[in-house]
């Protein structure tokens, strides 16, 4: 059973980042086993890559179950939606049990955070131009955070002067997303990458964690010197030990943070080699 503590322990603070972490082969409320099972207790919170549930939202008591494993109302828990999330709408129901909009900026022991909402479509332009406007506004004004962090599911990423192409390691790629409505070719490169670099000019460290992504991992500084993180679960979709074999590990990404220290590091976990140090103990 998951639980958290209310604060740290000490000086470091431990956060996970779990994509695409849905049990393939249910009724579509469910989160991979090895993920249920895994005692979360060092962690202060969790942050949500996106398809958490491949029907999240579909029922309420889908939410209630995800909201008891990774204490969705903690101020630092993040769930940037994904498309099996979005899908079924009931976006209401996120909102009201943890005050955030689907997409929104927070500040958390010096860390400033965007959490995307990259299942929006210009059919939705007061939400899309909402959070257009808050991303820009975020990336003019920040001066004080150590870092801002990026989170969402989706790639947004082709074209970044010096990652790999995203066929090698997304499930999506999301090219032409357009971050607004008044202009179709507001894209990820040309509208929004610009503004990251210079917030990491003004010595603020840009991180960019995307969770569509299943047994693999990315771990990338682009040319401008912004960093690309991206991890996923998709083991419980093969059948066969040669299947599981083939996929490779699936991987959760720690972070540990020290706020005096202005400090963040991370590491990729092997979910499947956590489960077996804590059957261990």
């Amino acid at each position: 059973m998951a639980c958290f503590q209310s604060k740290a322990q000490n000086d470091t603070i431990k956060y996970l980042f779990a994509g695409h972490t849905y049990q393939f082969y249910t009724h579509g409320d469910k989160v991979d086993t090895r993920l249920e099972g895994l005692d979360l207790s060092a962690y202060e919170s969790i942050w949500l890559g996106g398809d958490v549930c491949s029907e999240a939202l579909l029922e309420y008591r889908t939410l209630e179950y995800i909201d008891g494993l990774f204490n969705l109302k903690h101020p630092n828990s993040h769930w940037t939606l994904g498309n099996h999330d979005a899908r079924n709408a009931n976006w209401k129901w996120l909102e009201e049990l943890t005050g955030k909009k689907t997409y929104y900026t927070s500040h958390y022991k010096g860390i400033s955070y965007m959490v995307l909402n990259t299942t929006l479509t210009p059919y939705d332009c007061e939400q899309l131009d909402d959070q257009y406007r808050i991303l820009v506004n975020l990336c003019d004004t920040i001066s004080e955070s150590s870092h801002l962090i990026l989170i969402m599911h989706h790639c947004l990423w082709e074209g970044v002067p010096g990652l790999p192409e995203p066929s090698r390691y997304a499930q999506s790629n999301l090219r032409y997303f357009s971050f607004n409505c008044y202009r179709p070719d507001a894209t990820f490169l040309d509208e929004i990458y610009p503004r990251l670099i210079e917030v990491q000019k003004r010595g603020v460290e840009v991180i960019l964690i995307m969770g569509d992504m299943g047994a693999k991992k990315i771990d990338v500084l682009s040319d401008d010197g912004i960093r690309f993180l991206g991890a996923g679960l998709t083991h419980s979709k093969f059948q066969t030990p040669e299947e599981l074999e083939k996929a490779g590990p699936d991987w959760l990404i720690e972070f540990r943070h020290v706020p005096e220290k202005r400090e963040l590091e991370w590491e990729f976990l092997d979910i499947d080699v956590m489960v077996e140090n804590q059957q261990q103990q």
